[in-house]
């Protein structure tokens, strides 16, 4: 009983503590605030120039991740990183919680991959 109990307290501590791991945003909020993504990424998420990539039903946190490093210079693209300088990382969540939420178009690779 004693080793169940210690168990379950490290269970709830563990939760409590990765919290902010799995922080989701809101899609409603990330919908207003993606307002200048849609002029390249395409207003339901799946760019129509191939230069930009489709950000519909990309995962939540890859989208996070991926504007975290344009805004530290981890990924080095002037447009990118003037778009996400102001973001906050409630920001970032929300707009990744927006396009993630969206159907993407993307069934295959075919086409979406340098060289093919």
């Amino acid at each position: 009983m004693k080793r169940a109990i210690t168990l379950l307290s490290f269970g709830i501590a563990l939760a409590f503590a990765s919290a902010p791991l799995f922080a989701s945003g809101d899609a409603d909020n990330g919908k207003t605030k993606a307002a200048t993504c849609v002029a390249c990424h395409g207003a339901d998420g799946n760019a129509i120039d191939p230069q930009y990539p489709r950000l519909a039903g990309q995962y939540n946190e890859y989208i996070q991740q991926a504007l975290h490093e344009y805004k530290d210079g981890r990924r080095n693209n002037t447009v990118m990183k003037t778009q996400v300088a102001n973001l906050s990382d409630q920001d970032i969540e929300d707009i990744a919680a927006y396009f993630s939420a969206m159907p993407t178009k993307l069934d295959t690779l075919k086409g979406h991959i340098q060289g093919d």
